[in-house]
């Protein structure tokens, strides 16, 4: 039976559940791209960080996601995870999922067929010679998430045929732009609570969204939502808890 990790700190945000998510039953989630995403009920949110693993800004989002016993998803650029292989481990033995987002971010409707192809392959080997001592093109945790969110029907059928679940995203703070913290938190607290669950998307290379996510994570807690930790299908996992 999967269940949540508990927190040994008694007043923080916590998992509250834990979801296994299959390419079969969820090939591609997400409102801002697909028809379908995760099956969360109200006040349910996954949150996922794109484009690390990047010092010094990913060790305080770990720092901040620890410190309310919270795990995310970090889909990592291969080439980055290449070239920072103990911050892409600490995110993975922090108990975190890593997913894949391609080799080096391109747009990969931009690019050849063979090219963005080469692209996700490249991303997933680097990252399964990072944690895994083997440059696999099968990967481990089989999530992937389109830079830019520019997919092909060509590429999405690649992972499809593959077993490999797209994620999008269902909001986002829009943190790509430069704006301050406390802008960015207003920004995805409103669109939060219009939405009032779901799959959220944040960059934790981005300096703005380390500093605003203590206050995001609180708000959380003090509004009653509840985090949700994907994983992919496989056999059952038990957290000991969060350090």
């Amino acid at each position: 039976m999967v269940r949540a990790a508990d927190c040994p700190r008694q007043g923080t945000l916590g998992t509250s559940r834990v979801l296994a998510v299959d390419a079969v039953s969820y090939p591609r989630v997400g409102l801002k791209s697909f028809p379908q995403t995760l099956p969360l009920g109200d006040h349910e949110v996954v949150l996922t960080f794109d484009d690390g693993p990047s010092p010094p800004t990913t060790g305080k989002v770990l720092a901040a996601l620890a410190q309310e016993c919270v795990r995310a998803t970090f889909f990592l650029i291969g080439r980055s995870a290449f070239d920072q292989p103990d911050l892409a481990k600490r995110i993975a033995a922090e108990g975190h999922t890593i997913g894949h987002h391609s080799w080096t971010h391109p747009s990969l409707m931009r690019i050849s067929k063979a090219a963005a192809f080469d692209q996700i392959d490249r991303g997933i080997a680097a990252i399964e010679k990072v944690l895994h001592g083997t440059a696999a093109t099968t990967p481990s945790t089989p999530f992937f998430r389109f830079p830019g969110f520019e997919s092909t029907p060509a590429t999405l059928d690649f992972l499809q045929s593959r077993g490999i679940a797209v994620f999008g995203a269902d909001l986002w703070a829009s943190d790509w732009n430069p704006m301050t913290p406390q802008r960015e938190l207003r920004l995805l607290t409103d669109r939060l609570a219009v939405a009032r669950k779901g799959i959220i998307l944040l960059h934790d290379p981005k300096g703005h969204t380390a500093a605003m996510l203590p206050a995001f994570l609180r708000y959380l807690r003090d509004n009653g939502y509840h985090i949700v930790h994907v994983v992919p299908t496989g056999p059952a996992v038990d957290f000991d808890g969060v350090p």
